[in-house]
């Protein structure tokens, strides 16, 4: 390691030019961009701290992983996974197709996630950072996900990987092969294949949601989409279920509502306004010329 580190202002400059990737390595695991932000903070303060004893046998690089890897993994440990508190809508919902288990998930900005991936990673950087893979980790034990990131999307090697979790590259093998199966169950239920007509299809739709066009919104649909609202649990499948969720809230009248395009987890998205008052953050996931799922996060502002 450059003697630049052995000053603060040195090891900050060096530190920070992981601080990004770490940022995106957290939130994989954690699903939680704040979580995320607090994990790396974590993490380069336990690096500073315990820099005397960093003795290069990896990587700068690897040691800052394996210290935020640990720091993740004890978050979710000692506090178990924190659901934030269940939004009371003014209206009454009708039931939902299922409760979702992943209420504290937070979109992440495509422009933060720009990272590429290394020569062997299992995963593309877009396909490591959607929805679907996001809340599939999320899903999984924790050591699985944290060994899963790891490996297949950060391409270390096992016994890079067995020496950050304390455990012995057998064991390592193992747990990935778990994971992959696990994730791979999860991930054939809701992948995507984006469609070229992705502006069209999502200018469509935004005209269609804004104008309260509830048969124009459903006709963008596939047969068996889902909506989701985290923090909220409420989960809806197919048209049908959603017909009715949409029925509901576009009864509630709602004066200048309106969506500008953006992007998030490598999805088109919108965010949402109710005059100059945040009205959350929608995600789209495609598939072909329809949509597959529509995830709308309440409490973005």
């Amino acid at each position: 390691m450059s003697t630049r580190a052995t000053d603060e202002q040195g090891f900050r400059e060096l530190a920070d030019t992981y601080r990004d990737e770490l940022h995106l390595h957290c939130y994989r695991i954690l699903g939680s961009l704040t979580d995320a932000e607090d994990a790396v903070q974590e993490t380069l303060l336990a690096a500073w701290r315990g820099l005397d004893g960093f003795e290069g046998r990896s990587s700068f690089r690897t040691w800052l992983y394996r210290i935020a890897t640990n720091r993740c993994l004890n978050a979710l440990r000692d506090a178990g996974r924190r659901r934030p508190p269940e939004p009371v809508p003014p209206f009454d919902p009708p039931e939902p197709s299922r409760r979702g288990e992943v209420t504290w998930l937070q979109p992440y900005p495509d422009e933060l996630a720009d990272s590429e991936p290394g020569p062997e990673a299992r995963y593309t950087t877009r396909e490591a950072v959607e929805l679907a893979f996001i809340t599939g980790l999320q899903l999984l034990p924790p050591r699985q996900a944290a060994v899963l990131v790891l490996r297949d999307v950060l391409c270390f090697p096992a016994g890079e990987v067995a020496s950050m979790l304390g455990t012995t590259e057998t064991a390592v093998k193992g747990i990935l092969q778990r994971a992959r199966a696990s994730l791979d169950k999860h991930r054939a239920r809701t992948a995507h294949r984006p469609s070229p007509r992705e502006r069209e299809l999502t200018r469509r739709f935004a005209d269609a949601f804004t104008a309260g066009d509830l048969d124009g919104v459903l006709s963008l649909l596939t047969d068996d989409a889902w909506l989701a609202m985290p923090p909220a649990p409420h989960e809806y499948h197919g048209r049908e279920a959603i017909a009715g969720f949409l029925r509901v809230t576009m009864a509630v009248p709602v004066e200048g509502f309106t969506m500008t395009p953006t992007r998030a987890n490598g999805q088109p998205a919108f965010v949402c306004r109710h005059g100059e008052t945040p009205a959350g953050l929608m995600v789209l996931t495609l598939d072909g010329d329809r949509i597959r799922a529509i995830t709308r996060f309440l409490d973005q502002k």
